[in-house]
């Protein structure tokens, strides 16, 4: 074990990059027009910051929970706490004093986003302990994680969203989650049930045949969504970039195995990256200059 203390390992240990799917904050802000509103927007990026902090003391408890199992991982090894590079008593300690932070945090923004961050928190101690262990219950806790952000968002902007933006939250995380175990599986091929023991429970023909009942779901429920918005017309041209989307995840998860680090395709795939960038362009076009 290293003595000195690692900055870079200690950042690597809160998964910055991972910190994307706190951006779901944001849905209410944007989807409800109140994006241009410069009291709301900053209590939205304080709130979102709040749950980048939050989701990195999961982060941190799973690395001390799964020390063990991540060392006999092929690239998990590589993990601080795994390798070594950051201390059990290290992390014990970041932990608690970002949870600290996120509590002062949150209730000076707004105490009722402390309750659901608070919630938030609680939902992935059990996730870390026990839920990941319950087949179907593991990616519906995850998906439940993904509500709760933009519920967040909802309560800092004083604002009710579409009950189809929920329900496409709901069905694009069952995506991610299912698509991740997926990619867990085929990786560690023989050896994923010694990994996560969840994956025994879990084939690849499983997940497919989830997958074809959610995928499909996930375009319904946008296209009812832009159906019944103000500026339905409008926003029914958006569909294409979610077809394109949803086409491109699968393509590079049936080409490179991608899904098990879903942050990577964001960040590392030009025409996913371009399609997201075109398509958030395109509704704050719709929802800010149409108004």
């Amino acid at each position: 074990m290293k003595s000195k203390i690692n900055i870079k390992a200690i950042i690597k240990l809160l998964r910055p990059k991972q910190w994307i799917k706190n951006s779901f904050v944001l849905a209410a802000i944007i989807f409800s027009g109140n994006f241009t509103k410069t009291g709301v927007f900053a209590k939205n990026i304080a709130v979102m910051l709040m749950f980048c902090i939050a989701s990195s003391c999961v982060y941190i408890l799973n690395d001390i929970i799964d020390v063990e199992k991540d060392r006999c991982h092929p690239k998990k090894k590589f993990r601080p706490i795994a390798s070594g590079d950051v201390s059990v008593t290290l992390a014990v300690i970041l932990g608690i004093s970002l949870m600290v932070i996120v509590i002062i945090g949150t209730y000076k923004i707004n105490p009722i986003a402390l309750v659901i961050i608070v919630a938030y928190l609680i939902l992935n101690i059990l996730y870390s302990f026990k839920l990941k262990h319950i087949i179907i219950i593991d990616v519906m806790v995850i998906t439940l994680g993904f509500v709760l952000r933009i519920e967040c968002g909802s309560v800092v902007t004083d604002v009710s969203l579409s009950p189809w933006l929920i329900l496409c939250t709901i069905l694009l995380s069952l995506f991610l989650a299912l698509n991740k175990r997926k990619s867990e599986i085929i990786e560690l091929d023989s050896k994923s049930a010694s990994h996560r023991k969840i994956l025994e429970e879990y084939s690849v023909d499983l997940i497919d045949r989830m997958l074809n009942l959610v995928t499909p779901s996930i375009l319904i429920s946008y296209c009812l969504y832009t159906f019944s918005s103000v500026q339905s017309r409008s926003m029914m041209l958006t569909i294409p970039f979610i077809i394109y989307g949803i086409f491109r995840y699968e393509y590079l998860m049936t080409k490179n195995n991608a899904g098990g680090k879903p942050e990577d395709i964001f960040f590392k795939d030009k025409p996913f990256l371009i399609n997201i960038v075109l398509w958030g362009l395109s509704i704050l076009s719709i929802i800010y200059l149409t108004k």
